[in-house]
């Protein structure tokens, strides 16, 4: 069979047709051919009388949404048509097109069937199944015809690409718990992907009883994945969950596409946002850490050539140079952020000995916190609807009626489920936060469940040991929420309520954190007394706030 050769123009001969059916016949299982556009039989491939596997196809050509350069030529048992398989192989591996040979009772060639991709543009299908006929009736001029079917992808490719952003991903979502929780952080991961200039196509929820150690959602499921990615035109596949590197490995080769996971977009965000010398330090150490277990060597074909007993060969050790350099480096950065955290620490001092407070404001990223950070300072700090916009810690001073000047800090933004390579790299940036005499928590009150969002901050500031420190409660944007929500709000969690842009609601702040303060300066015992007691007690209420 490899020594047969098919005319560029035929999709198949009618002898090499008949010859597969005789085998086919006789055997009672399937034959499959897998030609070149040169009409060369690259592969013979034999199945069960169900369905063929086919095999890796690296050496052929594998451009993004392109057609791999190869048909598949197969016979089916009894005249069945194409099967759901073979129709998922095609949009798959992108194939130039599929071909059914039917074979009969008696062992003739009776119907064909053929099937072929479609460009990306064409939104309700991935593939084309053209009518079945006797095979004496087909006729196809296959050159030709892929050649205009590559041209017509191509054009969509183009033209789906016409003002698109930096990627295009699908967003999937796999989860076991509550489904309205499911859905708050499929939200939330759909705000930090638009934050990195990433166009969402779609989002992909499934909820299984159990998580697929190798495609997470399942074979069937990811199979389904990588064809709708394909026909909407997506390069990015989006994980809402933390992927460990063997189910990266396992969609990437399925898929033939990036696999990201949460903490890697919120560690892209950080690193493309961060722009002072100690945010650079923390961010780039964060992602060493990240990556430093997920190092794998990509190919083992040479890892044996040393020989011996007990010798380890250059695939090995290339590995582990990888992994002994990143750890040299973790640890060069880290001996930075020790002699900046040192420089810091004299800095407190001084500010320690001019006797001035500090006041920190922490809250969820995107809740407002450097909106109210320049209302109080009268600064310019970039501000903009999107998460992380802040990661450099800004300190200036403050002027607050009848306590003078005070030091306002404005810290990076908490998320739920921060990564924890995050959270350790930034540690010298919340270790600001244990010299705070008052913290500030603002809280989006806009949002649909605030009590996530409180939650989330309340448990780093545990994390950290902060949760001691006097802490007033601030339900931000006021302005976009009814005030009886808003009073609820401020009498559940015991905070105040308003808005960063109004001025009463500043000047309110102020009253509380120089209330604050002056029960700071005073005694322990009137500090426990001031913690123990509502914040918002004796306080205006928020309706006329902002």
């Amino acid at each position: 069979m490899y020594r047969r050769r098919i005319p560029p123009e035929k999709v198949v001969t009618l002898d090499v047709a008949r010859e597969c059916a005789d085998l086919t016949f006789e055997t009672r299982r399937q034959i499959g051919l897998l030609v070149n556009r040169q009409g060369q039989i690259e592969t013979v491939l034999i199945g069960n009388g169900q369905e063929l596997v086919i095999p890796h196809l690296s050496r052929t050509r594998s451009g993004l949404r392109l057609l791999r350069g190869v048909r598949l030529v197969h016979t089916h048992l009894k005249n069945q048509p194409l099967t759901q398989d073979d129709l998922t192989d095609l949009a798959l591996l992108r194939l130039d097109l599929i071909m059914a040979l039917g074979v009969g009772h008696s062992g003739g060639l009776q119907d064909v069937y053929v099937a072929h991709n479609v460009p990306s543009s064409a939104k309700d299908q991935a593939y084309v199944q053209l009518p079945p006929c006797a095979f004496e009736a087909f006729h196809m001029n296959c050159q030709e015809f892929i050649q205009s079917l590559e041209q017509d992808i191509l054009k969509g490719c183009q033209v789906s690409q016409e003002g698109a952003r930096e990627g295009r991903a699908l967003l999937v979502s796999v989860g076991t718990g509550h489904v309205s929780f499911q859905q708050e952080r499929l939200d939330e991961l759909q705000e930090l992907v638009r934050a990195q200039d990433v166009e969402v196509l779609g989002c992909v929820t499934q909820r299984p009883a159990a998580i697929h150690p190798k495609y997470v959602v399942g074979s069937g499921k990811m199979k389904d994945l990588a064809i709708q990615a394909l026909q909407s035109g997506a390069d990015l596949l989006i994980f809402d969950q933390d992927l460990t590197p063997a189910q990266v490995r396992g969609i990437s080769e399925l898929t033939d596409l990036r696999v990201l996971d949460r903490s890697q977009v919120i560690l892209d965000i950080f690193a493309k946002r961060a722009h002072s010398h100690i945010g650079n330090i923390q961010v780039e150490l964060a992602q060493l850490r990240y990556r430093l277990p997920r190092l794998a060597q990509s190919s083992t074909a040479f890892s044996r050539l040393a020989g011996g007993i007990g010798t380890r060969g250059p695939g090995e050790t290339k590995l582990e140079t990888d992994r002994r350099r990143i750890r040299e480096r973790i640890q060069h950065l880290e001996r930075d952020l020790t002699s900046i955290g040192q420089g810091r620490q004299e800095q407190r001092k001084r500010r320690v000995k001019r006797g001035l407070s500090v006041v920190s404001l922490i809250g969820y990223t995107n809740a407002g916190k450097s909106t109210l950070f320049n209302a109080l300072t009268k600064s310019q700090v970039s501000v903009r609807d999107r998460v992380f916009e802040t990661l450099d810690t800004v300190s200036r001073s403050c002027h607050l009626p009848g306590l003078g000047e005070v030091i306002l800090t404005d810290t990076v933004g908490f998320i739920r489920d921060l990564p924890k390579d995050l959270v350790a790299a930034f540690k010298t940036t919340l270790q600001e936060l244990e010299e705070a005499d008052v913290l500030v928590h603002v809280i989006d009150a806009h949002t649909p469940n605030p009590a996530q969002h409180i939650s989330a901050v309340d448990q780093v500031l545990t994390e950290l040991g902060l949760h001691e420190i006097p802490c007033l409660r601030f339900f931000n944007k006021g302005d976009l929420i009814a005030p009886d929500d808003m009073q609820r709000l401020c009498q559940r969690y015991e905070g105040i309520g308003g808005s960063a842009l109004d001025e009463a609601s500043l000047q309110l702040i102020q009253q509380e954190i120089g209330h604050l303060l002056g029960l700071f300066q005073q005694t322990p015992a009137l500090l426990f007394e001031a913690e123990a007691s509502p914040v918002n007690q004796n306080m205006p209420s928020a309706n006329g706030v902002g």
